[in-house]
């Protein structure tokens, strides 16, 4: 999340802040709180609002961040004396306590951030940069936008994508419905997850049997059969041919409707890459879904240490 600026306001500020506490959620989830004066000005926006974790590493103090362009300040340096970035999901904000809820995924020792979590501990410091709450115009990062109408929603993802899919869920509206699908490693990572009446929650957890998205995806189908199908047929529009779907670079797997269809469903999709590759093509060229219905993101890719 490189810089921006309204006017002369910073969209995003690097805010210092330590671990005030951490909280074992469940086999992989572990939520952090941070403490820190200027959390004052972090703006609440709610949804799946995006943030970069910058970690500590190898002793090395965080001045570039006083840079007014900490991005390019940060990527500079050598990169053997860069501080690990990660992106992550804002839980929660609380502005006038100065605090910030992080619900971090453990994945062993597999990557930087994994390994601090596990270790974290009170009075560990390092640098969330986040929305500004001083800026006068909207700050970006957060991609739950259906249109106005939107009556059916879906939303799936892995574990990744629980602590966003868990905010957005928290603020449909009482009449919303459609389903939530979420796949997790163990049965004990089903979370308390506030939704509507009318929106179906289903946690899948792989426990070790099943590859990634092997229960998400099927799970995914079904939900668009009963979910979308109808919409379709009622506007005689079929599935889409390969040639007509532009491919997406795996790398750059992330793709928001600019003009969120109107036919009354809609779609946001995130976690592995590949997974969501594949839920997406369903959608789109199986079940003949209007792409600009659909909000996909990849997170991360088998093969390397998710974010």
């Amino acid at each position: 999340m490189s810089p921006k600026t309204r006017g002369d306001v910073p969209a995003y500020l690097p805010f210092h802040v330590e671990v005030s506490r951490t909280v074992r959620l469940s086999p992989s989830f572990v939520r952090v709180t941070f403490a820190g004066d200027t959390l004052c000005d972090f703006a609440d926006n709610g949804l799946d609002q995006r943030i970069n974790v910058i970690l500590p590493h190898d002793g090395a103090d965080f001045g570039f961040c006083a840079e007014p362009d900490w991005y390019q300040a940060w990527r500079s340096l050598p990169p053997p004396a860069q501080p690990p970035l990660r992106t992550y999901t804002v839980r929660e904000v609380r502005p006038r306590a100065g605090e910030l809820d992080v619900d971090f995924v453990l994945h062993g020792d597999g990557g930087p951030a994994s390994r601090w979590v596990g270790a974290a501990v009170p009075g560990d410091r390092l640098v969330v940069v986040g929305p500004n709450a001083r800026c006068p115009e909207p700050t970006g990062a957060v991609e739950w936008a259906p249109p106005p109408g939107a009556d059916r929603l879906l939303l799936a993802g892995d574990e990744t994508a629980v602590p966003a899919i868990s905010v957005i869920a928290a603020a449909l509206t009482p009449a919303a419905r459609g389903r939530i699908l979420l796949e997790v490693p163990e049965p004990d990572d089903e979370l308390p997850l506030a939704a509507p009446p009318g929106v179906e929650v289903a946690w899948l957890p792989r426990t070790g049997a099943q590859a990634h998205g092997d229960l998400l995806v099927p799970a995914v189908q079904e939900a668009v059969r009963a979910l979308a199908a109808p919409a379709q047929e009622a506007a005689g529009r079929g599935p889409e041919s390969l040639d007509d779907l532009e491919d997406v670079d795996e790398d750059e797997l992330w793709e928001i409707p600019e003009t969120p269809g109107g036919d009354g469903f809609y779609a946001w999709l995130a976690g592995e890459a590949g997974m969501v590759r594949r839920m997406r093509r369903h959608l789109v060229q199986d079940a003949g879904v209007d792409r600009s219905s659909v909000a996909f993101m990849g997170y991360w890719r088998l093969g390397r240490p998710p974010r």
